[in-house]
């Protein structure tokens, strides 16, 4: 098993999105690399903390790859935008990758090299720190299943869910 650390704007539909993807064990929800130890949604909300709305995804890669991964990710954020994903505006909800390791770090600045034309404004850096939201954030949509989500979970092709 393997962990990467995606931010996609909200991560509510991040989460709910990479939870059907085949060969995804397990997600969580938090805020990561702001500048707090265990900030809460409130924090980010009033500028308190700059962490970002983060999906922490554990992985079979012998399931999926970090580069399909990368590709599931770019197909529901905009590179381009700064600080804001869909409607969601500010620090949290912008863009990133996170890693743990020296090799992530590789696979994923070529990966994003090769795939995104252009600046790009996805921080790819490493997990400095990561600290799990409010557990009503947990796995959102599927209790309030008609909750705000600005990704479309239809981008997932069917032979790509669990």
């Amino acid at each position: 098993m393997k962990t990467i650390y995606l931010a996609g704007g909200c991560f509510w539909g991040v989460e709910k999105y990479f939870s059907l993807a085949k060969g995804v064990i397990a997600t969580e929800v938090g805020y990561a690399n702001g500048t707090m130890d265990n900030p809460r949604y409130e924090d980010l909300k009033h500028g308190l903390d700059d962490a970002a709305e983060t999906v922490k995804i554990d992985y079979d890669d012998t399931i999926i790859s970090l580069e399909k991964l990368l590709e599931l990710y770019l197909r529901v954020v905009d590179p381009y935008s700064l600080n804001q994903q869909g409607g969601d505006k500010g620090v949290q909800y912008r863009t990133g990758v996170y890693y743990v390791t020296i090799e992530e770090k590789e696979v994923i600045t070529n990966y994003l090299n090769s795939h995104v034309t252009g600046k790009y404004q996805i921080e790819i850096a490493p997990l400095n720190k990561f600290f799990r939201a409010e557990q009503y954030h947990q796995a959102f949509l599927n209790k309030n299943p008609q909750g705000y989500c600005h990704i479309n979970m239809a981008k997932l092709k069917k032979e790509e869910m669990k």
